[in-house]
């Protein structure tokens, strides 16, 4: 069975919650590394997503489109 694709809301999402956690204390040293350590790759999930939608736009804006007048 194909994992689902995680979306930029959806990694943003969570990425923002890890930020809010560490930034209130809530965590013990391990739980914040962890924290961290998840982030890091939600980060890179965010930025993987936002560099697909720029190729899309990329690739929209120099399509030769014909108009019929």
């Amino acid at each position: 069975m194909k994992k689902k694709k995680t979306t930029f809301e959806q990694a943003l999402k969570e990425l923002e919650e890890i930020v809010d956690n560490l930034n209130n204390d809530d965590l013990d040293l391990e739980e914040a590394i962890s924290a961290y350590e998840k982030g890091m790759v939600l980060k890179k999930i965010c930025e993987k997503r936002l560099k697909e939608a720029e190729l899309r736009i990329d690739n929209i804006k120099n399509e030769k489109i014909e108009i019929d007048e």
